[in-house]
């Protein structure tokens, strides 16, 4: 038996499954799967169409396989949504006359398509769905078998109208009792957008997963484009180096473009509104539709702060998950991996939640679901760890504190002001609660630093769910191109739930533009530094030697800072996420007038 490509299909050891169970979905800089989930899924897949040697998978995962075939049958329909585009899709019909409901599943944003996830399909099928699993529009490696036609349109009219072509076919295949959404990433966008606009209303229920709420301001906010995480996304659908164009819709393709090069912005925002569940909400609501959605605090593609925005306007009966870690880092060991591999249970709960939101809505099993708070929210880092042993690193041996909210905005309660100040000799400029005024601070512009969100999309995060957030060392930043603010050593430390903002008055040499990033870290007595959040901003229209006031809203977080720690405030420039909009090499100038003295709010619970 060979996969798709042609190698040998790899067996599945349980080596396979402790690596995506001690690293993730995710892998590389370059953003790609982990060899060993498509490992795990082209196995099943083999076990599943009878065609895998004996020995390819583990006695679990051959007793999932075994159990499905006993109450279920597997297809692999080809759902045609217009005259000449079809769908490659997935599907598991449970074998009864009793109807059942289905789980729909578009897939994620991959050159994969369904593929990756047939932990999750088996998993759903285990439970007594059916299954329909599909890859949207456009993705796909050319003439693979998970490829389906067409070209990618970002989550538009054309998916949303797919999703209805989906749910027709899923009505014929199977007489559902009822019909919900599942998706992650690009997937749960799309649920939630096929949900709000199928004309039939039919969908009872959406999970959706590393999700999205407003795509426009997730690739453009604070005038700040998010650059590096659309320039991996448009490599990362299956086309050949030098033909990505090739993938997407002629319209699609030039509103990429001016992103990437910076032109009509407007026409950017108004095409990223269109593909937001939050231009839709009302719908949403009108329809009363069970909504579950997941975040990560550190999230790369889709910040926290909008979906959270999202989620508070829903009035339906929802529920939001906030995770330590990135994109899809949470759900990945649940959706793509297996219980015994999995040295702690915790990293489980994302992916068993959603099945108990889905089982409440379809299936009627009452469970806890109906007790849970609307929020819950894991605090940053407060997991405890033990070291790894061969191969370096830590493990998580308990999990992190998560706390409970029927509001987001009930996890601030009060927030604190903090002066910036002026530089004071060889130790910096501090943090202080009395204004300080009259003072100037200048550095470099145009230059990445090693004060930085994270080293690469996704990986990093991911490394934070799994218990190794990345350390920082205040004492290597480059004094020369960002400014350094710090509190002295915090008697009770501080719990900081929410957004925090910042006031500036900035002041460029060049140029009639600027781009500020600032970054709070967490600094233990030995200088120990952790990242807490960040938010870049860039201002236009500035006139050389004269000052502009500015503020902004750095995306929200729930740390806790430990007694005796140090808060420390990072400005600089430029961070690898985003675009610089400045002239390189010019001087910034940090200011702090009388009457609007720089200062930074920060958000306590």
């Amino acid at each position: 038996m060979t996969t798709e490509g042609g190698a040998p299909l790899a067996s599945v050891t349980e080596a396979t499954l402790a690596d995506i169970a001690s690293h993730g979905i995710w892998r590389g800089a370059s953003l790609d799967i982990n060899p060993s989930v498509l490992a795990v899924a082209r196995a099943l897949l083999a076990a599943l169409q009878g065609t895998a040697p004996a020995g390819t998978l583990p006695e679990e995962l051959q007793k999932l396989v075994a159990q499905v075939l006993r109450n279920a049958g597997v297809t692999f329909p080809r759902i045609a949504v217009t005259d000449d585009i079809g769908l490659s899709a997935f599907a598991i019909k449970q074998k009864t006359s009793e109807p059942r409901p289905v789980v729909i599943v578009p897939a994620g944003w991959n050159p994969y398509g369904w593929m990756p996830f047939m932990v999750g399909y088996l998993s759903l099928a285990a439970r007594g769905y059916h299954v329909l699993a599909y890859t949207p529009r456009g993705f796909g490696e050319t003439g693979g078998p998970f490829t389906s036609d067409g070209f990618i349109g970002v989550a538009g009219p054309d998916d949303w109208a797919d999703g209805s072509k989906v749910i027709d076919h899923a009505e014929e295949l199977f007489t559902p009792s009822k019909v919900g959404f599942m998706g992650l990433s690009y997937g749960s966008g799309i649920s939630q957008l096929v949900a709000a606009h199928d004309e039939k209303n039919r969908v009872a229920v959406v999970a959706a997963l590393s999700t999205w709420g407003n795509l426009a301001t997730s690739l453009y906010d604070n005038g700040t484009r998010h650059e590096k995480a659309v320039e991996l996304l448009i490599g990362f659908t299956g086309a050949k180096e030098g033909e990505e164009k090739e993938k997407f819709d002629d319209a699609t393709w030039r509103v990429l473009q001016n992103f990437q090069d910076g032109e009509n912005m407007e026409e950017v925002v108004e095409w990223g509104t269109v593909r937001s569940p939050e231009t839709y909400v009302e719908a949403t609501n009108a329809r009363s539709i069970p909504t579950f959605y997941s975040n990560t605090w550190h999230e790369s593609l889709f910040p926290a702060g909008e979906a959270i925005a999202t989620f508070e306007k829903l009035t339906v009966p929802k529920h939001l998950n906030l995770w330590i870690g990135d994109h899809g880092a949470p759900e990945g060991v649940g959706i793509t991996g297996f219980p015994s591999g999995t040295p702690f249970w915790g990293y489980l709960k994302p992916m068993t939640e959603a099945y108990a939101w889905l089982d409440h809505y379809l299936l009627g099993k009452s469970g806890d679901v109906p007790d849970w708070p609307v929020v819950r929210s894991q605090v940053m880092f407060t997991y405890t760890t033990r070291p790894n042993g061969i191969g370096g690193g830590d493990r998580i041996e308990k999990e992190a504190e998560r706390e409970s909210f029927s509001s987001w905005s009930e996890a601030t309660t009060d927030t604190e002001t903090w002066y910036l100040s002026g530089a004071d000799g060889d130790d910096g400029a501090s943090l202080s609660d009395k204004p300080s005024s009259g003072w100037s601070r200048e550095f470099t512009a145009g230059h990445e630093t090693t004060a930085t969100a994270m080293d690469d999309i996704m990986e990093t995060g991911q490394k934070e769910w799994f218990g190794n957030p990345k350390p920082y060392e205040p004492a290597g930043f480059e004094p020369e191109r960002l400014l350094v603010w710090s509190t002295e050593e915090l008697v009770g430390g501080r719990r900081i739930r929410g957004a925090a903002g910042l006031r500036l008055t900035v002041r460029v040499e060049e140029g009639d533009a600027a781009t500020l990033v600032a970054y709070l870290f967490d600094v233990d007595p030995d200088g120990n530094t952790r990242i807490i959040t960040h938010e870049p901003l860039t201002i236009t229209g500035l006139t050389p030697g004269t000052d502009q006031n500015v503020d902004w809203t750095l995306q929200p977080a729930a740390y806790d800072l430990a007694d005796g720690h140090r808060l420390a405030l990072v400005v600089n420039s430029r961070d690898r996420l985003y675009s610089f909009t400045g002239t390189e090499g010019s001087t910034t100038t940090i200011t702090s007038p009388t009457g609007q003295e720089a200062a930074l709010e920060l958000p306590l619970g």
